[in-house]
């Protein structure tokens, strides 16, 4: 079995193929009966399921681009991990993180015999209401992401 930290490498890889509109990629990395839970609350249900809906948006979308961060992997036993992060989202042809759509993530992977899947990939909006201080800090805290060459850190 793979070390827990390569979690960290399938979250990079997850968001990579987002940013790249690879619906193929990013499915590949769940399990057969994964789920994600989408930045609006789409549930979908199963990899072939998720291809298919992320083939459709990036066939009918421009989707911003992700930068994150990775807070805290916590191993959940001997096969699986919580991985937690914060992301950012910066539009077509923008430079700059959008703060409107900041979110928080969590994934939680499993261990099976060639690595690391998805059991389930969730992103919800880190709206932070009534605190801009702390929209602006997390906001700051990306933008030294995407300045160090963007990308998960």
């Amino acid at each position: 079995m793979a070390d827990p930290t390569d979690v960290q490498t399938l979250y990079r890889e997850l968001l990579n193929s987002w940013n790249m509109k690879d619906a193929v990629r990013f499915g590949e990395l769940f399990t057969d009966d994964g789920m994600m839970v989408g930045f609006d609350g789409t549930e979908v249900e199963s990899r072939a399921s998720i291809i298919e809906h992320l083939a459709g948006i990036f066939a009918d979308h421009q989707p911003a681009s992700y930068v994150a961060k990775v807070r805290e992997i916590r191993p959940l036993g001997s096969g699986a991990a919580l991985l937690r992060s914060v992301a950012g989202m910066v539009p077509p042809g923008a430079s700059d993180i959008k703060p409107e759509v900041n979110a928080v993530q969590a994934l939680v992977a499993v261990a099976i015999n060639d690595g690391w899947r998805i059991a389930h990939f969730q992103s919800t909006p880190a709206a932070l209401h009534g605190r801009p201080d702390a929209v602006e800090a997390l906001t700051a805290e990306l933008r030294s992401v995407l300045h160090e060459g963007g990308g998960v850190a």
